[in-house]
């Protein structure tokens, strides 16, 4: 391809692509050719305010060289395989489809084609999680904590607190550890939407995950314990640190003996900035240039496969062990 911007459009105008018809008419390197929507009138709306056109999907595909897949999970694969079969390059949110089948066939097909590929696990082009890529990789990684907690949302979302939230982390998590996950265990909190699950690792890592739609604070947090060091992550703020060399310590006060810990707290630099934005300008460069995505249809499979298993858990009656008298 030249170097010409890249052609792009978006099937789906709901709050997720809304927001990818507004990055796509805001970056230098893609042109918005047109959107397309189940909705005439909420299309056609966001249509005039980003100067461009409302089209039917096959038009779109016809007239563009990438799109944006945000409609429901439902219907992901049909519209991604028919823009496939026209010869244009995808990128389809998170989760990535309903069922891993539909998912490799997707993968195959594109493959087939010559085509990207991308899955939109955005919390991959969060500043700080390409900081904490870094910093891992020079450690010898034990356990991974996130946290991704929300009060009830104001919109109707189809896909469960696995689906729609701990997904973004089941993808941070494999990303970090790689190697195989070897147990799952999960359960739901008082038969609400919060669920934890544990995931180990072939090499022994450990990945503690809870998601919930229940909280009155929206929590977005990632924690590494590694060998030598600490490793928080907050997705919200996009800020790292890494905490080192603690070292116990008596504490006098007024006659009071307290007992606490000191540590030397370090805080990369973080470059923050727009993660979707990061997100369109990788899959753009990549159809520019025929380079793999940064989250490949591979990744998408791994994590809906994972967050499938973890639902099945939580469908289970979890194995209890009584505890001696009662407590």
């Amino acid at each position: 391809m030249s170097d010409r911007p890249v052609r792009v459009g978006v099937v789906g105008i709901g709050t997720m692509g809304y927001h990818h018809a507004r990055v796509y008419r805001e970056l230098f390197e893609t042109t918005l050719v047109g959107v397309a929507d189940a909705d005439e009138a909420r299309a056609a709306e966001v249509a005039a305010e980003f100067d461009t056109e409302v089209l039917d999907p096959g038009s779109l595909f016809e007239a563009v060289d990438a799109v944006s897949i945000a409609v429901p999970t439902p219907h992901h694969y049909d519209v991604a395989i028919d823009a496939i079969e026209r010869g244009t390059h995808v990128l389809i949110e998170k989760p990535f489809v309903e069922s891993v089948a539909r998912g490799e066939e997707l993968v195959e097909r594109a493959r087939e084609r010559g085509l990207v590929l991308q899955v939109g696990h955005i919390e991959r082009f969060n500043p700080a999680v390409r900081v904490l890529g870094d910093v891992v990789a020079d450690q010898e990684v034990i356990a991974v904590d996130a946290h991704r907690l929300g009060p009830p949302p104001g919109r109707e979302i189809t896909d469960s607190s696995v689906m729609d939230l701990m997904i973004h982390d089941i993808d941070v998590l494999c990303s970090l550890v790689g190697g195989d996950v070897e147990s799952i265990a999960a359960a739901r909190a008082r038969n609400v939407p919060q669920v934890t699950a544990i995931l180990e690792f072939e090499d022994g890592v450990v990945g503690a995950l809870t998601a919930s739609r229940v909280t009155q604070q929206k929590v977005r947090t990632l924690s590494v314990t590694a060998r030598e060091c600490q490793i928080n992550l907050d997705y919200i703020d996009q800020s790292v640190q890494i905490h080192r060399r603690s070292v116990p310590e008596y504490i006098v006060s007024e006659g009071d003996v307290r007992f606490t810990h000191v540590s030397v707290i370090e805080q990369p630099t973080v470059k923050n900035g727009e993660p979707l934005k990061a997100e369109l300008s990788s899959f753009a460069e990549c159809v520019r240039t025929g380079d793999a995505p940064v989250v490949s249809g591979e990744d998408g499979l791994r994590a809906l496969e994972l967050a499938m298993q973890i639902e099945d858990c939580v469908a289970r009656p979890l194995k209890r062990t009584p505890v001696a008298g009662g407590r």
